[in-house]
């Protein structure tokens, strides 16, 4: 039995381990000895012993003595208790009391020694004492801290710790190999194991975590490297030798140059294109930046090529505004774009099934209705999905085997930070669109506090008095929907009160589809001059004379999210205006509104809104597809997890790892990730 199968048994083997500590462990994500070792503290209380005379008011010390009264508990209140005894320190004697765990009497008898650990009171000689420190760590100086809950309690869990240690440490073997080890300068596992749990001092309890970062990222970029590995033996694609010279008349028809950004993108895209490895890249660029004309490059270099391409997006107008610029750009160049979504007409809908079939349409650009079974291509070679978290793995997988492994675009308007590309969207290449097309003016952000609404009133009428059309977005308060759409209707009835002379209309989330696109189809007619609605505007819709938003509560969204509803705006050549209103209480809320007024760079915004609420906050757990790290942080350890990244994919390309023990666990992280 390998030493690995070992330490996979479950923690019933401890001594002293039942059924119900094994549940109430699981509860945990603790399920064998392996997982025990491996449950590290997330911080450490500093046991500093100083002498009295050197300790500030208010410090957190261990203090070691001898008990010298008889411990007294006092009661006060609804179980509320305060346990008080005298510690002799040398010539001095000191009070210490513990509020609120008078079981600790038990453990206290005179002339004993103990070491106590709490805050220091100066003037009244007296310790507020937190906890006793175990004989184990009295001279260790630092105290772990575990991440626990209701069914196991600290102390329990710091045992059966102790005792995996006793009894299995041994059994550990490395994971990292010893070459990467000692080129980062890491430690053994074994040596993470005992420095995370008993460091000696902070020196250890770092160079354990640096170590310990490494070793969990890298488990995670092997699991990554191998998965990528095996799509790409099963997934060679098929060279696209395109055209250059038909590529040159698209460039020379284009009414506008390519930015930097863009020409790099479609650098990019070519050469995966050209490669017989299929193609599965993510084109980020913020709101307005461009990503539909390098879609175009893409589409056209794979119909020179000799097969035809697919357009997927997740609503109707969007794809009908996807339509109308492809086709305006690739029809003079003899390319057959059509529009296919529920709202077809069946005479049309059947004619066109027939022509992709047979070859002669080259693009198809719509919504889901492109993965119906009676969608068969000809000869299907590229797959670009726009806002793909939108879709169902499913779905997106359904018009992906419409094709003999087609080469696969994504693109999205949410910026992801470079820190969480690694993780979200691990086996795809990423080309980043960052700058606006020259000729857009960016757009004037302002915070404004509700006492400030004179000031956003006079902006508005400026704005419709110039003929310019006006968003007015209100956030999705509560959990509740009734309770939103109540938000979204005082707020349509309060402007149709105030602009009694303008159009207003409501548009929020629970009307049906065909109302909605309706609204939106008269709004950018122009017909409506203030669209008050919820935070459901369709990503990526085009009216370039709405050159205004107000969003109300602005402190209730995520920067992401803010950045995202701003670029409905400035569309057009027109200076554009967007002002938050929001009276945020907390410093973290006003920072955030400072922010997002300062700044219209997405990239720098998603960053900073990934360190102020988390990775979990930024897409939300369910659909972000985020690991959960128990060490590493993908934010602050950016630079360890792409070493990581990059180390895993060396040795996945050098051979398939025939590291046994790495084999073992991957295989059991593989299945504990099924189990939770």
């Amino acid at each position: 039995m390998s030493n690995q199968v070992l330490l996979f048994a479950p923690v019933t083997d401890l001594k002293g381990v039942g059924t119900k500590t094994a549940a109430d462990l699981a509860s945990l994500g603790i399920y064998s000895i392996y997982d025990l070792l491996f449950y590290f503290p997330f911080r450490y209380d500093e046991l500093q012993t100083l002498p009295l005379d050197q300790i500030m008011d208010g410090q957190k010390v261990m203090l070691k003595g001898i008990v010298a009264t008889e411990p007294f508990v006092s009661r006060f209140g609804y179980k509320k208790s305060r346990l008080s005894f005298k510690l002799r320190i040398d010539h001095d004697v000191i009070m210490v009391n513990f509020f609120n765990q008078p079981w600790l009497k038990n453990q206290l008898e005179i002339g004993k020694e103990v070491a106590v650990y709490g805050k220091y009171n100066v003037a009244r000689q007296t310790l507020s004492g937190f906890k006793f420190v175990a004989a184990k760590d009295n001279d260790s100086g630092m105290a772990p801290i575990y991440p626990v809950n209701k069914h196991v309690k600290q102390k329990k869990l710091v045992s059966l710790i102790n005792l995996a240690i006793d009894d299995f440490l041994s059994e550990v073997v490395d994971i990292v190999p010893e070459k990467i080890r000692q080129k980062f300068k890491l430690m053994s596992d074994q040596e993470i194991i005992v420095k995370m749990h008993h460091p000696n001092n902070g020196i250890d309890a770092k160079l354990a975590k640096r170590s310990a970062t490494f070793r969990e990222f890298f488990i995670f970029q092997m699991q990554l490297a191998l998965l990528t590995s095996r799509e790409n033996e099963n997934n060679q694609g098929e060279a696209k030798h395109y055209d250059l010279k038909e590529i040159a008349k698209l460039t020379k028809s284009l009414p506008f140059e390519l930015s930097a950004d863009q020409k790099e993108a479609v650098n990019e895209i070519y050469a995966d294109m050209h490669s017989d490895q299929q193609m599965r890249r993510l084109l980020q660029g913020d709101v307005g930046s461009g990503k539909t004309v390098v879609a175009v490059y893409a589409i056209f270099a794979a119909i020179t090529a000799g097969y035809q391409a697919a357009l997927m997006v997740p609503t109707e107008i969007l794809a009908t505004q996807h339509f109308n610029k492809i086709d305006e750009l690739l029809r003079p160049l003899g390319v057959r774009t059509v529009l296919l979504t529920g709202n077809t007409k069946t005479l049309e809908r059947r004619e066109i099934y027939k022509e992709i079939t047979d070859g002669t349409i080259n693009v198809v650009i719509g919504t889901h209705a492109l993965i119906q079974k009676n969608v068969i291509f000809k000869k299907l070679g590229l797959v670009i999905i726009d806002e793909q978290h939108r879709f169902g793995v499913g779905q997106r997988q359904a018009l992906i085997n419409k094709g003999e492994c087609p080469d696969i675009l994504a693109m999205t308007a949410t910026p992801i930070p470079r820190t969480l590309a690694l993780t979200v969207y691990g086996e795809m290449k990423v080309s980043e669109i960052r700058h606006l097309p020259s000729g857009r003016k960016p757009i004037i952000s302002a915070w404004k506090t509700s006492s400030q609404m004179d000031d956003v009133y006079a902006r508005m009428k400026q704005q419709l008095a110039a003929g310019f059309q006006i968003y007015a977005v209100t956030p999705l308060i509560s959990e509740s929907e009734t309770l939103d759409l109540k938000n979204a209707e005082e707020l349509f009835e309060k402007l149709s009160h105030d602009f009694p002379d303008q159009k207003v209309v409501l548009l929020h989330g629970q009307m049906p589809g065909a109302q909605k696109d309706e609204i939106m189809a008269a709004f950018a007619a122009g017909e409506i001059n203030i669209l008050v609605t919820t935070s459901v505007i369709e990503v990526g819709v085009d009216v370039p004379n709405a050159n205004m938003m107000i969003i109300y509560n602005a402190d209730r969204f995520g920067l992401s999210q803010l950045h995202q509803l701003r670029g409905r705006i400035g569309r057009g050549q027109t200076q554009s205006y967007c002002m938050f209103i929001a009276d945020p209480k907390t410093d973290s809320g006003k920072a955030r509104m400072r922010i997002i007024a300062e700044t219209t760079d997405g990239f720098k915004l998603a960053e900073e809104d990934l360190k102020m609420r988390g990775e979990g906050d930024l897409f939300g757990k369910a659909q972000s597809g985020l690991p959960e790290f128990r060490v590493g942080n993908v934010v602050n350890d950016y630079n360890t997890l792409a070493a990581a990244q990059k180390v895993a994919q060396k040795l996945v390309k050098k051979s398939n790892p025939d590291h046994q023990a790495l084999k073992e666990i991957l295989d059991y992280e593989q299945l504990k990730q099924n189990r939770i």
